[in-house]
């Protein structure tokens, strides 16, 4: 069916909101080496179908004639503290999964429109005050690292003529998951405020125009390659941090110093909280996507105040 959308990864953050927002326009087949934990969460937009090796055959052949393939899988980088297990864990669930939809794509008979690949701004590594675009070079660390060999992956579909895009979001904002409940727990008690610096640049995006961009990749014929998923309008930490207390009516006057950060979380500090990325949306704006919440706090308000 051309209006079959498959998507991997169908019950992470993303995949949720992904699912609700395209249901009714598209048969939706998500695939999971859960099927009853997966049903359960998104069995009223979706069709669940098992995904492993020992099934190979019933899965791929959701691929034939489908619209597009988006591959959402991948440990979650932020859980805690990296020990070499998960590092392996969070290269090897994006690898491997990008690895084996190529692989079917490359099998079924009638290939999909477009394989969507899900990337990050991680990709730029630490570039301070750096302008990036979709053009800037990759750059250094373990993410960046992991990008770049699952985008080389997914680039593999188009030779055999199957269009291509690599989604590098930024932080994703909602309120069922994702960083922002995360960074929101300390001003419950008052004790929000800026991580490290605060000078690293944050580059943010609204989970509705995270989903509203997807969509907007899967249904551009002409739309291809790296895009950055991130608000036009990225800010510093320190903004980040103000802009929340603001909002939640809370004050943002703590500080936890680099230094901590690295003491109990290791590399990720680094990488994930640490780091400098302001990344600007440049291929998404000239194909003449509009954003619906491109300044932080009216994005903060719908999402907190539900306005």
């Amino acid at each position: 069916m051309a209006n079959r959308v498959v998507i991997s990864g169908a019950t992470g953050f993303i995949g949720r909101a992904l699912c609700r927002a395209i249901h009714d326009d598209y048969e939706i087949v998500a695939l999971s080496r859960d099927v009853t934990k997966a049903a359960s969460i998104i069995g009223e937009y979706a069709r669940v179908v098992e995904w492993g090796s020992a099934v190979a055959g019933g899965w791929a052949r959701q691929i034939e004639d489908a619209h597009a393939v988006v591959n959402l899988a991948g440990e979650n980088i932020a859980a805690g503290r990296w020990t070499q297990s998960t590092r392996n864990r969070i290269a090897q669930s994006r690898t491997s999964s990008a690895g084996a939809l190529v692989e079917a794509i490359s099998g079924a008979r009638s290939k999909p429109s477009v394989f969507v690949q899900a990337s990050a701004v991680g990709y730029y590594g630490y570039r301070g005050d750096e302008v990036l675009d979709e053009d800037s070079g990759v750059g250094n660390g373990f993410l960046a690292d992991v990008c770049h060999k699952t985008e080389s992956i997914a680039t593999r579909v188009e030779p055999l003529g199957v269009r291509h895009v690599l989604l590098r979001s930024g932080v994703v904002l909602g309120r069922e998951g994702g960083a922002l409940p995360k960074f929101m727990a300390p001003y419950r008690f008052c004790l929000g405020g800026r991580l490290g610096s605060g000078r690293q640049w944050l580059s943010w995006i609204n989970l509705e125009d995270e989903i509203r961009a997807i969509r907007f990749a899967m249904e551009t014929p002409g739309f291809r390659g790296a895009c950055n998923l991130t608000s036009p309008n990225p800010v510093t930490m320190e903004e980040f941090c103000r802009t929340l207390g603001q909002v939640l009516g809370k004050p943002a006057w703590t500080v936890v110093p680099a230094f901590a950060l690295r003491l109990v979380l290791g590399q990720m500090a680094d990488e994930a909280l640490l780091t400098s990325q302001k990344a600007l949306p440049k291929r998404l704006t000239e194909a003449g996507f509009t954003f619906k919440y491109p300044e932080l706090r009216t994005a903060l308000e719908v999402i907190i105040q539900g306005e």
